[in-house]
């Protein structure tokens, strides 16, 4: 099995970063996605704000030492959320999975919080497992879309 592991995010993951956030059916998938994937100027502002801020806990996501993704933690009004992005040619082996319990490991708040566009069933199925359970859901538009749909909240206690 190949070892998936978490570690801070460095400044040589960047290129990288950019390039998985701008595969079209990822984010397609992602939905929500707060700017033009395009946009490098952007995606740097982003990550500096984030790398520094103290409501942040970002990681890179690596299997074998290869860099094939990110994920985080974040306050948001108030509440924990967790959120992830995995390289398309690993989906489904299990990593996202394997990645949001290390991250879960060091994040001591609860509840904690998760959504994902309600028709993303590999996403839903990686939080459900790690033990999220569906709260409800909600109309939002989603930009990656250029559409409102049904996103799904869900928590973990």
């Amino acid at each position: 099995m190949a070892e998936v592991a978490l570690r801070r995010i460095e400044d040589s993951d960047l290129d990288a970063l950019f390039e998985l956030q701008r595969d079209p059916e990822s984010v397609r998938m992602a939905a929500f996605v707060w700017r033009d994937p395009d946009d490098r100027t952007a995606f740097d502002v982003h990550m500096a704000k984030i790398r520094t801020s103290p409501e942040c806990n970002p990681h890179a996501v690596t299997v074998d030492g290869q860099l094939v993704g990110s994920i985080a933690s974040f306050v948001i009004e108030g509440d924990t959320e967790v959120t992830y992005w995995i390289d398309r040619a690993f989906w489904g082996q299990g990593i996202a999975g394997r990645a949001l319990a290390l991250l879960l490991e060091s994040v001591p708040v609860r509840p904690v919080f998760a959504r994902a566009a309600s028709d993303n069933v590999g996403s839903l199925k990686v939080l459900q497992r790690a033990g999220f359970v569906s709260t409800g859901t909600e109309i939002a538009f989603a930009k990656a879309r250029n559409t409102e749909i049904e996103e799904t909240i869900l928590r973990l206690d």
